[in-house]
């Protein structure tokens, strides 16, 4: 099937059941970006920051750019004017800088927290301690140029599916939890993005309402490297 294809089959499984797609162009051509963009696809996730911008600066300018790979405090900056929303805030430091660059640029930028559920060393994100930590604290407080819409998770890379399962349903909790907490007031904290290619329908039924889907749309990746910023 072709992009455009897989694109059109994707929005008809999900705009109905409410999911949002986000479209995770890494690695790919511009070519195949434009291919799923002509089919409607307005929503695209990068994993680096340089990659990201090199694309930002060639495509149309309605697209909405998503960062879900791991983000350094220094990389901030390059993506502060444009980004739409940043998955993997892993910490209070990396949340103070979006803060500081968002307030250079006159914006609110919107963040998910992302959370460890993998049974993995190789993954990023906080433990469950580590978040309730993080909102109760005045720094976070403090910080009026974010705004935090969800949570974000990355299941363990298994074929169990009984494991992939408890992952996704220990998230929902929390964020259930975390919303009841601390944003009961707040309707804009109102996304999960858990749910990649190889697990998104066992995410969707455990909850999720944003899946970041990569192979199912554009097939496998052909490494590219891009110049350092």
């Amino acid at each position: 099937m072709s992009i455009a294809s897989n694109i059109s089959a994707l929005q008809q499984e999900l705009q109905p059941i409410g999911v949002e797609l986000v479209a995770i162009s890494k690695t790919k051509p511009n070519t195949d970006i434009l291919e799923a963009y002509s089919a409607g696809q307005r929503v695209f996730g990068e994993n680096q920051v340089q990659e990201l911008v090199a694309k930002y600066e060639e495509l149309p300018k309605d697209i909405q750019w998503h960062l879900v790979g791991h983000l350094q405090t220094n990389k901030v900056k390059y993506i502060a004017s444009f980004i739409t929303l940043i998955h993997s805030v892993d910490s209070l430091k990396v949340l103070q800088e979006i803060n500081k660059q968002a307030l250079k640029h006159d914006r609110t930028i919107d963040c998910l927290l992302q959370i460890f559920i993998a049974d993995e060393d190789t993954k990023f994100g906080l433990d469950h301690a580590e978040v309730i930590e993080l909102l109760r604290s005045e720094e976070f407080a403090a910080l009026k140029n974010i705004r935090i819409r969800g949570l974000m998770g990355i299941a363990s890379n298994t074929e169990n599916q009984k494991i992939v399962k408890e992952e996704f349903y220990e998230l929902k909790m929390l964020f259930d939890g975390i919303k009841t907490t601390y944003f009961r007031k707040e309707d804009s904290f109102n996304i999960l993005s858990m749910g990649m290619s190889s697990d998104y329908q066992l995410a969707i039924e455990q909850g999720s309402n944003m899946v970041r889907l990569g192979s199912t749309i554009f097939g496998k990746r052909v490494i590219k490297h891009y110049k350092a910023q």
